[in-house]
């Protein structure tokens, strides 16, 4: 990446938070308990179906990769969120800003495919059951996990391959909580026209087609359980559905909002700050509850899990 000068130990400096002397230690405790919180819930369910072969299957397969990249993401966020807050010092390296913008986009384009391959799956499981198992064999299940990451890597490898073309004539992080691609563009004197170009692509392309994935497959899935006899059923398939495509639109807009916010001056910068931070915070809260330990199957290995490591701690 071009530095802003020739000096290799320029650091760049992040817009202030805002935050008063008497709230830095209340946030920070507030930041730090947060990710502990992410970290608790994906890694709790990272190792459900990790020891359990029995979960060795695509729905919860894929519910892995989701988890795998929540933590991802939170992770791009909060290590130095917390400590810029603590140090009341927003100072970044250049490779570090680029590395956290990397991670941010990774997790975010991440998201949206793992969900719309996880929304996929349960519509052949539900509304094609008879063909489920000779769509999603272990195989194949391979094939789309390789094919997911890989579509992702090379998206945003190729958006910030774009970036990096240029010299950053400023050393202000503009308006963001984190570094990010349209924050990066800013610093950029020359013209941007194909990066910005390419982001809206990438943008338009996956938010239309994730949400029309995911849109019809859950009504799908809802029509098939609605004609089911049993009220049971039909309960938590209304319940189950809902819950789901909520958060996933929710999610869908926070993200529209954030990158097309960049291209409008008119928006709040603090308003454009905290929809980024959403994005960032509560999916990986949500993901893991919402789709993990909601599942009968996933909260039975987390119960007998800890039980079994209560009563191993009763012993000693």
């Amino acid at each position: 990446m071009k530095s802003v000068d020739s000096n290799a130990s320029s650091l760049w400096r992040m817009e202030s938070l805002g935050i008063p002397p008497s709230g830095t230690y209340p946030v920070f405790i507030a930041g730090l308990f947060t990710y502990c919180l992410i970290l608790t819930c994906n890694i709790t369910v990272l190792l459900a179906i990790s020891l359990d072969h029995h979960l060795h299957k695509p729905m919860y397969v894929l519910l892995f990769n989701l988890s795998v990249n929540d933590v991802l993401g939170a992770t791009a966020l909060f290590p130095q969120l917390i400590s810029s807050i603590l140090r009341q010092n927003r100072d970044i390296s250049p490779a570090a800003c680029l590395i956290q913008a990397i991670l941010v986009h990774f997790y975010g384009t991440g998201a949206v495919i793992i969900l719309s391959v996880m929304a996929y799956d349960r519509y052949v499981a539900i509304c094609r059951p008879l063909l489920y198992h000779s769509v999603m064999t272990p195989s194949k299940v391979r094939m789309i996990i390789v094919a997911m990451w890989t579509t992702n890597t090379i998206v945003i490898g190729v958006l910030f391959l774009l970036l990096t073309r240029f010299r950053f004539c400023r050393n202000v992080v503009p308006t963001d909580t984190c570094c990010t691609n349209p924050s990066l563009t800013k610093m950029i004197c020359e013209d941007t026209s194909v990066n910005n170009y390419y982001g809206l692509a990438l943008t338009s392309s996956f938010e239309v087609a994730s949400t029309a994935i995911v849109v019809f497959t859950y009504i799908q899935i809802l029509i098939t359980c609605l004609f089911n006899k049993q009220a049971d059923t039909k309960r938590k398939a209304i319940r189950t559905c809902a819950t789901h495509l909520v958060v996933f639109i929710t999610y869908q807009i926070n993200a529209c909002f954030f990158i097309l916010s960049h291209r409008f001056e008119q928006v709040s910068p603090y308003l454009r700050r905290s929809v980024g931070v959403s994005i960032l915070v509560f999916p990986p809260i949500l993901n893991p509850l919402i789709y993990g330990l909601n599942t009968k199957e996933i909260r039975s290995k987390v119960i007998y899990m800890f039980r079994k490591h209560y009563v191993s701690s009763q012993k000693c």
